[in-house]
């Protein structure tokens, strides 16, 4: 499903590289990884050992220095901007920490755009979008604008706009990091419903050890290479 083969990546900058030369910055560095479809997978480490960055490469959002990324059998590195842009819309899903909804657009708007973007019918998007909604639990709170709900409930808006296309991959950055422990761990149970209901294949980066814990596999990340790969039962 997902496979990384010697992938490095470097940013340009002041500070000296993790070899020892100057002029860059080392975010990963020789990372291989195969994940199967349908799995359930924290990245774990600490801040800067190269999880978002890691998270971004897998969505097509940036690309590797070097090294191979295959989505079922795709190369993404190899791919173009315009057919790289379809890999993201057609099989992968984004959960951002803070949410990135648009202001002036309510819940039932912000879950729609993505399938207005994709040119589906007018009737076609009020029944998915719908649909959506009550599958986060939002059905009373269509109507209403991102500044008008809570926390967790904006969360459940990103969730329900990452399912717009039912994608078999669905990446999370941090989704439980800007909400209290409550309503975190109502975002985390949601996660895990959504994964035993649709099998996607779902990263999830995170620090928060209880949404670890949550899932079957825990990748750790330290100074941009995999030093962990543990293979578990969830906790309930």
């Amino acid at each position: 499903m997902i496979d990384l083969q010697n992938i490095t990546k470097h940013f340009d900058g002041r500070r000296r590289t993790r070899a020892g030369s100057g002029g860059g910055v080392v975010a990963l560095d020789g990372v291989d990884l195969h994940v199967v479809r349908g799995e359930l997978v924290s990245i774990v480490g600490p801040s800067g050992s190269g999880k978002s960055t890691l998270l971004n490469l897998i969505g097509g959002l940036d690309r590797p220095t070097s090294g191979a990324i295959c989505i079922d059998g795709q190369r993404l590195d190899a791919l173009g901007d315009d057919d790289l842009t379809r890999v993201r819309r057609d099989k992968i899903g984004f959960i951002f920490q803070f949410f990135n909804l648009l202001p002036s657009l309510n819940c039932f708007e912000n879950v729609a755009l993505p399938l207005h973007l994709r040119g589906w019918k007018r009737k076609q998007i009020d029944e998915r979008t719908r649909e959506l909604l009550h599958l986060v639990g939002l059905t009373p709170r269509l109507d209403h604008l991102p500044d008008e709900l809570s926390g967790g409930e904006r969360q459940r808006v990103a969730i329900a706009r990452a399912l717009a296309v039912f994608p078999p991959i669905l990446l999370a950055d941090e989704p439980t990091g800007n909400l209290d422990s409550h309503t975190g761990a109502g975002i985390l149970a949601l996660i895990q419903d959504l994964h035993q209901r649709l099998r996607a294949t779902i990263l999830i980066v995170t620090h928060d050890l209880a949404v670890a814990r949550s899932c079957s596999r825990a990748i750790t990340l330290r100074d941009g290479r995999v030093v962990g790969d543990e293979r578990r039962e969830p906790a309930p």
